[in-house]
């Protein structure tokens, strides 16, 4: 029998390889929906990465995601072959999946930048391939750029993500951008367009409401609007507006996580939600990684049960 989790990422290696995000969704009425846990280590920059990765699977989390950013212990140049036969030995050990690994490559700046960005795609699908060899991970990042440039900026845009879909297509790794708040990119509207015009099963979205929150917008209507291109979600809260904003840990502010959880069940969502710690919750002096992510787990976990969601290493 194939583990819950496994099941669920094939099933999103099928999505990766045929594009058939629409079929994946007609069948959903025959299997009912697997939902992962995860937790980023974005918010655990003061961990070793064994230590961060114990921590998740002793909480129960079913996922951990990977921060390659600068100054991380995962960037990429940081990890010869042996660290990253270490890493995925222990995620195999614990039976800890990595759905996702989060960069930061903000796009619309110069030629040189996007080129080196392009280097960074590339080294962190090799990454990808390394942790998850039989269904890597999909590699995320934001695209930055300004709301009210968008006009100016927006053919710019789809030229360098399709250079991202590329990469991903060169090498079998599903590229993410997410939409955010006060970015080009702040609307499902937009996203949808830029998805549209690129029209590559390598490139999709990850769905952070925190963003859409701060933007207004619905919280159904934006994630039911995005579903058929979301390879991932994100949660957090937010307030604020987009110009001034704050961005707090998920059950600090006024997200229906029930809410949230029951379009992605209804709808057939076969992926991972997991929780991101911001900056402006990590940098703080008194954070805590291990506290906060058991503290989330605490807040979260049980709409799972209570909505009678099924995750991967859960009975």
């Amino acid at each position: 029998m194939i583990p819950l989790n496994r099941r669920c990422f094939l099933t999103a290696a099928a999505i990766q390889l045929t594009a058939a995000t629409d079929m994946s969704r007609a069948n959903a009425a025959d299997a009912p929906a697997t939902i992962g846990f995860g937790f980023g280590t974005y918010g655990m920059k003061s961990l070793k990465t064994a230590d961060a990765t114990k921590a998740c699977a002793e909480i129960g989390y079913d996922g951990i995601e990977f921060a390659l950013i600068s100054g991380w212990p995962t960037e990429p140049t940081a990890l010869g072959r042996r660290e990253r036969a270490e890493i995925r030995g222990q995620l195999r050990d614990l039976n800890l999946a990595v759905p996702s690994l989060l960069d930061s490559l903000p796009c619309l700046r110069s030629d040189e930048q996007h080129a080196a960005n392009l280097q960074r795609l590339k080294r962190a699908t090799e990454l990808a391939h390394d942790l998850a060899p039989e269904v890597p991970p999909v590699v995320q990042s934001i695209v930055a750029g300004k709301t009210d440039q968008w006009d100016e900026t927006k053919t710019r845009l789809v030229d360098q993500l399709s250079d991202w879909a590329e990469v991903g297509r060169e090498n079998e790794t599903v590229i993410c951008f997410k939409p955010h708040a006060a970015h080009a990119v702040h609307t499902p509207e937009r996203a949808l367009w830029v998805h549209r015009q690129i029209n590559s099963p390598w490139l999709k979205v990850v769905y952070d409401y925190s963003h859409f929150y701060l933007e207004g917008l619905s919280l159904a209507a934006s994630l039911n609007q995005l579903l058929p291109i979301t390879a991932y979600v994100q949660v957090k809260d937010s307030r604020g507006t987009p110009a001034k904003h704050e961005y707090l840990l998920p059950g600090d502010g006024e997200t229906d996580y029930s809410e949230l959880l029951t379009v992605l069940k209804d709808a057939g969502y076969c992926g991972f939600v997991n929780v991101e710690v911001s900056s402006h919750v990590h940098r703080k002096p008194a954070y805590q990684p291990i506290a906060t992510a058991r503290q989330c787990y605490q807040r979260l976990a049980p709409l799972f049960e209570s909505l009678q969601i099924r995750r991967p290493n859960v009975a």
